[in-house]
């Protein structure tokens, strides 16, 4: 087998469409406790990052033309250390998020944003 070589060296940002982007930002910022990394105008757009402290990845908000659907399982998974405590922390600012955690081989539970779009939260593992 050959290898390919690449010079891609890592996933900088991933896109969640939404239909408000203060309303989202508010969400991703005061309910889920991500850092506002970037706000400015990229032509006649709003281009908009968002990042859990420290990451390299982060999240554009974007508000795309109107045939962007909204309300996705976006396939988007954040990692937390503890789920369950993540998991009463977001229930407790009134967040949507499932009722129970599911616990297969790690614990997991889902969050909704304002526009529905659906965001695991996963539990990893102390020893990774």
């Amino acid at each position: 087998m050959t290898q390919t070589r690449t010079r891609i060296v890592g996933v900088k940002t991933f896109g969640i469409p939404v239909s408000d982007q203060n309303r989202s930002l508010a969400f991703y910022v005061d309910k889920l406790g991500l850092e506002l990394r970037v706000d400015t105008m990229f032509g006649q757009e709003r281009w908009i990052e968002v990042a859990p402290p420290g990451s390299i990845t982060t999240v554009a908000l974007v508000r795309g033309p109107d045939q962007v659907r909204v309300g996705i399982d976006t396939s988007v998974r954040l990692a937390t250390d503890n789920a369950e405590a993540t998991h009463d922390e977001l229930l407790a600012l009134g967040v949507d998020v499932d009722e129970v955690i599911r616990r297969y081989p790690v614990s997991m539970f889902t969050v909704r944003d304002p526009d529905r779009n659906r965001i695991l939260i996963v539990e990893e593992p102390a020893d990774r």
